[in-house]
């Protein structure tokens, strides 16, 4: 379904990530996991059309889409959740969501996704008239999964959810989005929260210094010797 094939990526002409490569069958649960600064959002944002690879290619549905601008990607079904949530808190939580609906042209549709991602997330049901800005962080982080989800994706691709959330609420949001994959939508997701990650995805990639040392099955990679060393204080 997506194809990511040896980029270089970075920013102001100095590249970040280095000959990376993975794929991505539909209906899976990726995770790229590595320590904070190794890379993982830039492939993100390099996946996203956010910034163009200075080597490699990308492939979405067998079409090369390195060089289409981010809005087209959204059309095409690639919808990423940015690191840092990146809500608008001065709109409303139901504002915030038809924002995520926008390239959506039939109403009924658009209301049949509300519909279901309020199934999902039923506290941003209750609170729909509310600023983004009065909710707590795990709440404003469903908001940001759940504006992802308006416009249809075929690949969600989510940056550190855990990122300033207590850990129970991590439990809590990443049990939402393996739902979320059950239902039949692919997820690439990036988390420097190894253990965690790798537990609920089927297969992983470990990022390095721009670089992916080693991939495999999720059982695979939580049952190495280097893996268990150098991320799960084994």
């Amino acid at each position: 379904m997506l194809k990511v094939k040896n980029i270089k990526a970075g920013y102001d002409g100095v590249p970040v990530i280095f000959d990376v490569s993975f794929e991505i069958n539909e209906g899976e649960l990726i995770s790229i996991v590595g320590s904070n600064g190794a890379g993982k959002s830039t492939i993100l944002r390099t996946v996203s059309g956010l910034i163009k690879p200075m080597a490699g290619e990308i492939e979405f549905m067998g079409e090369r889409i390195d060089n289409l601008p981010a809005y087209e990607l959204v059309k095409r079904g690639i919808s990423h959740v940015p690191e840092g949530r990146h809500v608008f808190g001065k709109m409303s939580i139901l504002d915030n969501l038809m924002i995520g609906a926008y390239t959506i042209d039939s109403r009924e549709k658009v209301d049949e996704t509300l519909k279901e991602v309020y199934r999902i997330f039923p506290r941003l049901k209750e609170r729909e008239n509310q600023k983004a800005e009065t909710l707590s962080g795990g709440e404003q982080q469903m908001l940001a999964i759940a504006r992802g989800l308006m416009c249809r994706p075929k690949v969600l691709m989510v940056d550190e959810l855990s990122l300033g959330l207590m850990p129970i609420l991590v439990e809590k949001v990443l049990a939402i989005l393996k739902e979320i994959s059950q239902q039949g939508i692919t997820i690439l997701m990036v988390e420097q929260k190894v253990q965690e990650a790798l537990e609920m995805a089927d297969r992983g990639y470990i990022l390095q210094t721009g670089r992916i040392i080693t991939f495999g099955t999720s059982q695979e990679l939580l049952e190495s010797e280097e893996v268990k060393k150098a991320y799960l204080g084994m």
